[in-house]
């Protein structure tokens, strides 16, 4: 380390409010191993390295298991009738720690956080892992979608079932002209509740705005230590360029604590992430092998760990904009005790790649644009998207995390606070991602989403009034046609064009009887009307963007739907078979991250 160095170090120390050895061990000046070393030789204490010489398991007390994380300290052995404890640092209130727990027959060695928190990680790994998996249904199983289909759900569905054979066989006709009419009618309530979102939505920003000046009058000295998870699998091939991104973020490196969640089999990523030679405030969390094998499990795990006060969740390829996390401290800061989370906006880095990057853009346009300005206007509860979501530690904890279970995790969670009294925001920043430019991935990753809406809708329905008194009439009604209906009618759309074409389009007077007034005008309204609404908001979204490449090709946004609909039946039969499994997404395909993976390579070699 040149004195440069040790001087601008210095500086951010007095101007981030942050001990020194915290900057130079985040700004990667100096390991963690040699700082610690020089510690305890200036303290006049041994340092120990647990990696090589961990703690007696009989001195470790499990109901200690988070102090020993939040406050860098542990048990280490017992030496002729004195604890030795291990901590980073002597402080008052580690003495008052050790005081409490073992009176005066104590004494300290020193060792790094990394140590405590490779340690805590080994010796607890059984307790956190069941924690990760099970917390969440041992406090609240009725939220939990470890059991998709309660006995009580599955009763009624077979009593539906056979109601409905019998209906089929005493009185045919009726029953199916029935059925369609009820399809007829649910499919056209979600439209219309879909159009009045967009339509209020339109006029209104679901942003919390926080102004430029606003983030430049924030001292440094005053930010709270934030926690940025990145949960990761097989994702050694972007890793750099997360990196790079996460680097980037205009918060102190020292308050900064970026957990790379890694599964404890993925030799490559680990691999990869020890290449990097990380800074200092980079840490990887190794996640035990158990089922199931998902990214919310993964969190969970990770959750135990953390220490900031405020945490985010990031995905492999993200690249969130730099004051992203000063503009969530604002945020926070200046609203209701209440709001506990904030979503930033989503978009693409590789929107114009191909026709499917493209539709992805327009969708996602829609949602941020429309569809949650018009939720947040409503006053109802807001489903969060997987990544870029910003929450008050305290609060995330109290809820037990994320359903472990559940493949959209982040729907699910945002249903749950809302349960809880809690709220949630949208803020004014964005973090710009890979849109999924492959066919086959895309159905993938699709399908998982309309799963765990499935799923979500289920969970939450076991107990419908008191879903309905925890958030209200209009939140129930957005709930049904937000989440439940959309992911059951992608499931009807073929269904109910093919036979509304034939009927109109092929003549085919045999299929009239099943369409009698309002319903046969109402399937022709939602076939013609509903997809000129599908352009025309696609369209809209773009303009309003300025996205002017693509206006054209949102006229051809129906088929992309069609799409849908073959997401929708790989979902329902995932639902049935393997309703926990995880559709890993594919990161790193499109031709704009290799060229940037390229470009970031070079530098490293120069």
């Amino acid at each position: 380390m040149s004195v440069l160095d040790l001087a601008e170090a210095t500086r951010q120390s007095a101007e981030w409010g942050h001990g020194l050895s915290h900057v130079l061990i985040a700004g990667g000046h100096v390991r963690r191993i040699q700082y610690y070393q020089a510690l305890a030789d200036v303290s006049g204490v041994p340092f120990v390295n647990l990696l090589e010489l961990p703690s007696d398991p009989s001195v470790v007390e499990a109901a200690d298991r988070f102090d020993y994380t939040e406050r860098n300290v542990t048990p280490w052995r017992m030496n002729g009738g004195r604890m030795l404890v291990a901590t980073t640092s002597i402080t008052d209130e580690v003495r008052a720690w050790a005081w409490s727990r073992y009176g005066d027959a104590y004494d300290f060695v020193i060792t790094s956080p990394y140590d405590i928190l490779w340690q805590t990680q080994t010796l607890f790994r059984d307790h956190d892992s069941h924690k990760a998996r099970e917390g969440l249904y041992e406090w609240k199983p009725q939220h939990s979608a470890k059991f998709t289909v309660t006995k009580a759900q599955k009763v009624t569905v077979l009593i539906c079932l056979v109601g409905l054979v019998l209906a089929l066989v005493i009185a045919l006709l009726p029953t199916a002209i029935a059925l369609m009419s009820a399809a007829t009618a649910l499919y056209t309530l979600t439209f219309v509740f879909k159009f009045i979102l967009t339509w209020v939505g339109a006029s209104r920003r679901a942003d919390i705005a926080i102004s430029d000046e606003a983030v430049a009058s924030l001292v440094d000295r005053d930010l709270p230590v934030y926690t940025v998870l990145v949960p990761m699998y097989r994702e050694a091939r972007v890793l750099p360029l997360l990196a790079q991104a996460l680097k980037g973020l205009d918060y102190p490196a020292s308050k900064l604590e970026v957990k790379l969640v890694l599964e404890e089999d993925d030799d490559e990523t680990i691999s990869a992430a020890k290449e990097l030679d990380l800074p200092g405030n980079f840490e990887i969390i190794r996640v035990p092998p158990s089922q199931p094998k998902t990214k919310p499990k993964a969190c969970n795990y990770a959750l135990q760990f953390c220490r900031g006060e405020y945490l985010t969740i990031y995905d492999a390829e993200d690249q969130p904009e730099p004051d992203q996390l000063k503009k969530a401290v604002l945020a926070f800061q200046t609203a209701e005790d209440s709001l506990v989370c904030v979503q930033a906006r989503l978009n693409y880095f590789n929107r114009g790649e191909n026709w499917l990057t493209k539709m992805f853009t327009l969708e996602y346009s829609q949602w941020f644009d429309f569809l949650l300005p018009g939720l947040d206007a409503l006053n109802v509860p807001i489903p969060l998207g997987g990544t870029s979501n910003h929450f008050k530690l305290a609060a995330l904890r109290q809820v037990n995390g994320w359903d472990p279970y559940n493949v959209t995790e982040d729907a699910d969670l945002g249903i749950r606070l809302a349960q809880e009294g809690f709220t949630v925001g949208v803020i004014n920043s964005t973090t710009y991602e890979e849109a999924n430019g492959v066919m086959s991935s895309w159905v993938k990753q699709r399908s998982r989403w309309i799963k765990g809406y499935m799923q979500t809708w289920l969970v939450h329905m076991r107990d419908p009034v008191h879903l309905y008194r925890s958030i209200g009439p209009v939140g129930f009604f957005s709930f049904h046609f937000f989440i439940g209906a959309p992911a059951f009618t992608v499931l009807l759309n073929p269904i109910l064009w093919a036979i509304t074409l034939l009927m109109y389009g092929a003549k085919l007077e045999p299929f009239g009887w099943l369409f009698v007034e309002p319903f046969g005008t109402l399937a022709l309204f939602n076939l013609v009307v509903g997809n000129l609404f599908l352009v025309y908001f696609g369209v809209v979204a773009a303009l309003k963007r300025r996205y002017y490449d693509l206006v054209v090709v949102g006229l051809t946004l129906p088929f992309y739907w069609v799409l849908h609909s073959v997401a929708g039946y790989k979902a329902l039969k995932q639902l049935i078979t393997n309703p926990h499994y995880w559709e890993k997404t594919e990161h790193g395909t499109s031709s704009f991250t290799q060229a940037k993976l390229d470009d970031a390579q070079k530098k490293r070699a120069t």
